[in-house]
């Protein structure tokens, strides 16, 4: 007896309808894996300050030991300042790289003595986040020194203090207790190349050659010009390093010993050890202040996985990194943003490891803006803080989902931004998006810190290059 030809009807259609629920359950479950790759879930948590230490244990044969100057890996223990203040900071400091770039005024400070206030001279902020410990003179002191891509002088506070010497964790250091110290004498052609370092002409005190820098918050170091033996590592020690040896220093260098120069600059400290790294040197900023990243110089131990953009040079800022970015991504999709845009005013882009929020064009932050804010619609508002106007209040939330970003660089190259380098918060009441607009869009657009961090971020000065991998460090 056969079955009937309703019954296989029917068992046909049950069939198809249990396809059609497996396709679709099938393409919503890929949909949403889809989704979850172009967001990342933050336990809300985690956003409050740790205040311990975790150190990643560099091997400092190789590696110098990087840390956030106010955080718990830090041994300043200097004034915190608030979120609000370190934006007010981070804003005298883009102040300050516009108005060079635009070739602002510099009133000089030819035939200024080493004991007067230097005049403006357009140089970048000097209080970065970042800080590193180093050796300078024989027998060694550790210094430790604002790590500082956006200059190129390096210098620290030292004995006598002739005017006055601002509060800092180390001892201050003394030349004349270094067997390895020697002045630079004014008629010198070294002493001639402070002009390009610095932005002042440098003036003489007895025939000592005398250098003056000022920052854009108005902080400033003045002193002699030297040479003395600079310890990076145990491993490598360099003879007759230029520094600037302060007697007179103010500002807001959070109790660290002075600046440590990485900017292009031939008295930067990648070109005065050229003969050995070749100019290259990278980095990783932590995650947070509670984690310990690294500085490394040479091309040793760079990860395969770094991928190279493009560096290019900025006009009226030539010690400057600067770089081609071409587009931004959020949620995986592109914005519909020319890579024009990027360029407007013929100022292009820089890198700088000093400035703490990533400054876009108008145009750039405002698509960036609206596109982040849809995916973000469902999270209550909070108010502005300072410089950052998309804020948001978490503290009903134990996680929240937000959308990944994306940098695009020239020759192809992507960097995605971690978690912690899209959000800045002040505590989970008021959680920013991280990028703020520049005031018009021939300004230059700045790829700042908060972005880099936990990216293994390599400089190769010597083949114009700049790269990026992912995960160099906690």
């Amino acid at each position: 007896m056969g079955i009937p030809p309703t019954f296989l009807s029917a068992n046909k259609l049950l069939f198809c309808l249990c396809l059609i629920v497996y396709s679709l359950e099938g393409f919503f479950s890929a949909a949403q894996s889809h989704q979850l790759q172009h967001t990342h879930t933050i336990h809300v948590a985690t956003l409050l300050p740790s205040s311990v230490c975790t150190s990643q244990g560099w091997d400092k044969n190789s590696y110098i030991p990087l840390v956030h100057k106010h955080g718990p890996c830090s041994q300043l223990h200097q004034h915190k300042p608030t979120p609000a203040e370190i934006l007010l900071q981070d804003q005298g400091r883009v102040k300050s790289i516009h108005s060079k770039l635009a070739n602002a005024s510099n009133l000089g400070f030819t035939n200024a003595k080493h004991t007067d206030l230097p005049a403006k001279d357009g140089s970048v902020i000097g209080s970065g986040n970042y800080i590193v410990t180093v050796g300078l003179g024989t027998p060694k002191k550790d210094l430790s020194l604002i790590f500082d891509t956006g200059s190129d002088l390096t210098w620290t506070q030292c004995q006598p203090c002739v005017r006055f010497c601002y509060k800092q964790k180390d001892p201050i250091f003394s030349p004349s207790l270094s067997s390895t110290y020697s002045n630079v004498s004014c008629s010198s052609t070294t002493c001639t190349s402070l002009n390009s370092a610095t932005g002042n002409s440098p003036s003489c005190s007895s025939s000592a050659c005398v250098y003056g820098i000022q920052y854009g918050d108005s902080s400033f170091s003045v002193g002699l010009f030297a040479k003395e033996k600079l310890t990076l590592t145990s491993r490598d020690v360099f003879n007759n390093f230029l520094f600037g040896c302060g007697q007179n220093n103010q500002g807001l260098f959070g109790g660290a010993a002075g600046l440590l120069g990485l900017g292009r600059d031939k008295l930067s400290l990648p070109s005065q050890t050229a003969l050995k790294y070749k100019k290259i040197f990278s980095y990783c900023l932590p995650s947070s202040p509670s984690s310990t990243g690294f500085l490394r110089f040479g091309s040793a131990r760079i990860s395969k996985s770094v991928k190279f953009t493009t560096l290019s040079t900025i006009p009226q800022g030539e010690s400057l990194y600067g770089i081609n970015i071409v587009g931004i991504s959020v949620g995986g999709k592109k914005l519909s943003i020319s890579a024009s845009v990027f360029t407007s005013g013929g100022t292009g882009a820089i890198i700088d490891s000093g400035t703490v929020i990533t400054r876009l064009p108008p145009t750039a932050y405002s698509a960036l803006r609206s596109a982040f804010r849809r995916w973000m619609k469902q999270y209550p508002m909070a108010q502005p803080l300072s410089i950052l106007d998309t804020c948001y209040d978490f503290s009903k939330y134990s996680s929240v989902r937000i959308p990944a970003i994306s940098f695009l660089f020239s020759r192809g190259v992507g960097v995605p931004i971690t978690a912690t380098g899209i959000l800045y918060d002040n505590g989970i009441s008021q959680v920013c998006l991280a990028f703020a607009g520049n005031s018009d869009e021939s300004d230059v657009t700045i790829f700042g810190n908060t972005q880099q961090k936990t990216l293994e971020v390599v400089y190769d000065g010597a083949r114009g290059r700049i790269g990026f991998g992912t995960a160099g460090c906690p």
